[in-house]
């Protein structure tokens, strides 16, 4: 099986969405303010990188986005308060708890969009793969925490005796939700608006087989 190269088109808009993750996560750009939330726009760059190049593309986006939240932990960009903390336990399973998830979701992401586009169609796609972005991001992402670190002093102060499903949804809390509609949203509005320009190839259905069309 031949494996399509990408064209220049689909790399250029890989470019461009580097650009903005970059951005994104060195400046308060990236993270948009409602109320006592915030939500993080990180996650949609990798989202439409799985829709234009597929699992391939969302992988290595997210291995971007993966080092970029890494290198907060250091207090490059935009620092994050929790990352700090960890590098300073422990600054090897700081990088693979920031790293793995996220190509991880980059990587499923792309298999999303295939899968239901080829169920329903591309425009539903879009809107499928942005609602598992922050999904997955959210699962992967706590679920490393909890796994890495779960027996830290700090960690168990935060779980504070609760079961860890509790401890989880406690702590993302509304902000996860927040995220999931606004990747939701954003994301399928500007996929389908590439889709529409013809900026991302749709997937063709596949066709069945005229024998078990006869049955």
């Amino acid at each position: 099986m031949k494996t399509k190269k990408p064209d220049t088109k689909q790399l250029t808009l890989m470019g461009l969405l580097t650009a903005i993750i970059i951005v994104f996560s060195f400046t308060p750009i990236g993270s948009v303010p409602i109320g006592p939330l915030v939500i993080t726009l990180n996650i949609i760059p990798v989202a439409l990188a799985a829709i234009i190049l597929g699992p391939v593309g969302g992988a290595a986006m997210g291995a971007v986005f993966g080092i970029l939240s890494f290198l907060q932990c250091m207090g490059i960009g935009v620092p994050s308060a929790m990352g700090a903390v960890l590098f300073g336990i422990d600054p090897v399973l700081a990088f693979i708890q920031r790293f793995i998830p996220r190509v991880l979701d980059g990587l499923l992401l792309g298999f999303i969009y295939k899968g239901v586009s080829r169920l329903w169609n591309g425009y539903a796609a879009c809107f499928a793969t942005g609602f598992c972005s922050a999904f997955l991001n959210t699962a992967f992402f706590m679920s490393a925490l909890v796994l890495l670190y779960g027996n830290t002093d700090y960690m168990q102060e935060l779980i504070a005796g609760r079961n860890i499903l509790v401890f989880i949804c406690s702590f993302v809390g509304v902000n996860a939700v927040f995220e999931m509609i606004s990747s939701t949203i954003l994301t399928g509005v500007i996929g389908s608006a590439l889709m529409k320009a013809r900026l991302i190839a749709p997937i063709k259905k596949e066709a069945r087989p005229k024998e078990a069309l006869a049955e």
